[in-house]
């Protein structure tokens, strides 16, 4: 498991991301704050998190790539208005 040193302030300003790839199980965190470590940003136990529930996918996961190609493909598109029948 790869672990990771970032300053407080990176922490907080990117706590989501940072908590989302502990929640993979892939990756810890320890936090500094003025050069010192202060605390370790480290997922649960198997079983506990996210990791454990049958069918997720890691961030290397095929399904990731297509569907950012699908959002990107979406965004070239024109909006089309749809319009009904008059009542």
């Amino acid at each position: 498991m790869k672990n990771t040193k970032v300053s407080a302030v990176k922490a907080k300003k990117e706590f989501t991301e940072l908590l989302g790839r502990v929640a993979t199980g892939s990756e810890t965190f320890t936090i500094f704050r003025r050069g010192k470590p202060v605390a370790v940003l480290s997922p649960t136990p198997p079983r506990e998190g996210l990791q454990s529930v049958k069918g997720w996918l890691n961030s290397d996961d095929p399904f990731f790539r297509v569907i950012n190609q699908v959002i990107k493909g979406r965004k070239r598109e024109k909006v089309r208005r749809l319009r009904l029948p008059a009542s």
